[in-house]
């Protein structure tokens, strides 16, 4: 989604400005061509030397800069934009821009774009608070520009509360997000689903499996830079949440089936890469069950089949985790859980399977038709599968609205 990308990054002077730092370097790691305009606040902060040495391009620190220094003019990098990240933006920046005042070189950029520009707030709590700033914000809102929820936490001042700039991560989630508006996925709506659930024994233990989510969260990352809405219900994981997606934590597999039910009321496709486990407890016990002189015997029942038991207008994809007779294993639940494409991988194959970064799959659809990928990241999976559901979509939708032929003329 960076890759090719030009960014404008606007550096302002606040206490984060330091953090701009990691943020153009992981930009330009992604494959993004960054170009910062630093404010003369943002030079107390961080030098422009140190934006050089991290991008490879020329930083702008005053409007009046030549043409010949830096090879652009005052409205240049606002016509090469794909996007402008102010980041930290802070309370001065933001009410400049509300009030339409160009006076440097950022607000100037800013305002002869037709980029989209996205601000990520850092200031004290009580002036992001104040009722005069968040003015400013709804008014940005209001025009278009996408704001970043600044994070909790502890900030310079000693206080607590929100204000501190989000990690990189997340700045770069709703960057992407933003960017994939246009993307083959825009439009449409996508469930997703995973980790591994948690069935509970006795208030500490819990039957479940070795499901990292890691596939799921990539999923829902992807369909999220293409342009799609994304819920993503997920069970217990230990990875970061991705940023701009909404998220519902579940930790059972009736859990998981309530928030799935719930979340395909106007979805365009379910996408189930959680690992739900197929026993629960007949009966969990109320206090910690001791360990004593015996063996412990659990009577154990089946969870519910959420893809079997959840049907709609929209499009039901599965996963086939297996270590034996993969394809004839994988075809048969696609059959009988009525599902358009399947995702199977053999769990016993190096690279692939539970907490690799890796996967190699085979994808398989209600035709029958079968593609063989070979390792790639989980990213790169991800990717593969959502050509598949565009591709699907796409179908659908040519099917429910058939193009009519014209009417010979009378």
């Amino acid at each position: 989604m960076l890759n090719k990308k030009t960014i404008i990054l606007g550096v302002t002077g606040g206490i984060a400005a330091y953090k701009a730092a990691d943020l153009a370097s992981k930009l330009t790691q992604s494959g993004a061509s960054v170009r910062v305009i630093m404010t003369r606040n943002a030079q107390e902060f961080i030098t422009p030397l140190t934006f050089e040495a991290i991008t490879s391009n020329a930083v702008v620190t005053d409007m009046f800069q030549t043409a010949a220094e830096h090879r652009i003019n005052h409205v240049a990098l606002a016509e090469i934009a794909d996007a402008i990240l102010i980041a930290p933006a802070t309370a001065d920046i933001m009410a400049k821009i509300a009030a339409g005042i160009a006076d440097d070189m950022l607000t100037t950029t800013v305002l002869a774009t037709r980029a989209p520009v996205i601000l990520a707030p850092s200031m004290h709590t009580q002036m992001y608070q104040n009722p005069v700033t968040q003015e400013n914000e709804s008014k940005l809102k209001a025009r278009g520009f996408y704001i970043i929820p600044p994070a909790n936490g502890r900030l310079a001042s000693g206080g607590f509360g929100p204000g501190r700039l989000p990690d990189t991560e997340v700045i770069i989630g709703h960057l992407s997000s933003v960017l994939g508006r246009s993307g083959d996925l825009a439009g449409f709506n996508l469930v997703v689903t995973a980790g591994g659930t948690q069935e509970p024994i006795d208030p500490v233990r819990v039957i479940t499996n070795r499901s990292s989510g890691k596939m799921g969260y990539a999923i829902a990352e992807a369909a999220r830079d293409r342009g799609a809405r994304v819920i993503l219900i997920s069970a217990p994981v230990s990875i970061p949440a991705p940023s701009a997606v909404e998220i519902i934590r579940v930790e059972t597999a009736v859990q998981m089936k309530e928030a799935v039910q719930q979340a395909v009321s106007g979805a365009d496709a379910l996408i189930m890469a959680a690992a739900v486990a197929d026993f629960q407890a007949r009966d969990v016990a109320e206090n910690k069950i001791k360990k004593g002189k015996g063996n412990l015997i659990l009577e154990l029942t089946s969870t519910p089949d959420i893809l079997a038991e959840i049907n709609g207008d929209f499009l039901k994809i599965g996963f086939a985790a297996e270590s034996q007779d993969l394809l004839e294993n994988a075809r048969r639940k696609l059959l009988a859980k009525k599902l358009d494409l399947i995702v199977a991988n053999n769990i016993t194959e190096a690279n692939s399977g539970f907490g690799a970064d890796t996967n190699k799959v085979t994808l398989i659809d209600k035709n029958g038709v079968i593609q063989n990928l070979p390792v790639l990241t989980k990213r790169e999976v991800a990717d593969r599968i959502l050509d598949q559901v565009v591709r699907l979509l796409n179908l659908k939708k040519s099917t429910n609205n058939p193009v009519r032929p014209e009417s010979p003329p009378a």
